[in-house]
């Protein structure tokens, strides 16, 4: 399980970073909320753990900020704030759960887990870059919560650039993966109408670079 803690307390962040790292967990440990955009903009983790008061700003509205950059990410709130009313705030942001501080550490894993659990209860992996969702088990595809419809080699060519997101594809790549393997010999320009095609219905993604004479790549974009 990788994930991005974001949490201020030395003491706090120290003691659940080892303890997670028992459980054979990569946690990447960010103090403050520019520290998070930066370890946020590159691969998503598996889960984000984090905490409502910050030095540069309040969890609560990070969450919201990342809740519609990655709308699929399972986020855990981390609080000293109980009350029903924090709570139901915390919800409101986008937060998948909450924990109020002091917490038991094996409890917060087990929280953890149910979390992971139900986030990939679909039964089949989630692709997201930006904002940008493919869903492999029901064969869907989201674009900043709004739903796109993409023609069968539209689909797998945007699940080929996820499936690699912040690696360049070649287009002799997606030529023989999407085109010769099936049995589809075609000219290059093939590929090119086909990803102007998924361009447009996406709204034309800042994520989907062009690598001139070369390929393609997705990869998150700058806070």
């Amino acid at each position: 399980m990788t994930i991005v803690f974001i949490e201020d307390d030395r003491a706090i962040a120290g003691a659940v970073r080892d303890f997670l790292a028992d459980k054979g967990c990569r946690v990447s440990l960010c103090p403050t909320l520019a520290a998070a955009r930066e370890a946020l903009a590159g691969t998503l983790p598996d889960l984000v753990l984090l905490d409502w008061n910050l030095p540069d700003g309040e969890g609560a509205g990070f969450c919201r900020e990342l809740r519609a950059r990655a709308p699929e990410l399972p986020v855990l709130l981390l609080t000293v704030r109980s009350d029903t009313r924090d709570i139901l705030a915390g919800f409101d942001c986008g937060a998948d759960d909450y924990v109020t501080k002091p917490f038991d550490r094996e409890v917060l894993y087990s929280r953890m887990l149910a979390l992971l659990r139900r986030s990939r209860g679909t039964g089949g992996p989630v692709l997201q870059c930006a904002g940008i969702v493919l869903d492999e088990n029901r064969q869907t595809v989201t674009c900043r919560g709004r739903t796109v419809g993409l023609g069968q080699l539209e689909y797998q060519l945007l699940r080929l650039l996820l499936q690699n997101k912040g690696r360049t594809v070649t287009r002799r790549q997606l030529l023989e993966t999407l085109w010769d393997c099936n049995g589809r010999f075609v000219n290059d320009n093939t590929l090119t109408v086909t990803m102007k095609r998924l361009r447009e219905k996406l709204g034309q993604p800042d994520c989907l670079k062009t690598i001139r004479s070369f390929g393609y790549r997705m990869e998150e974009e700058p806070w």
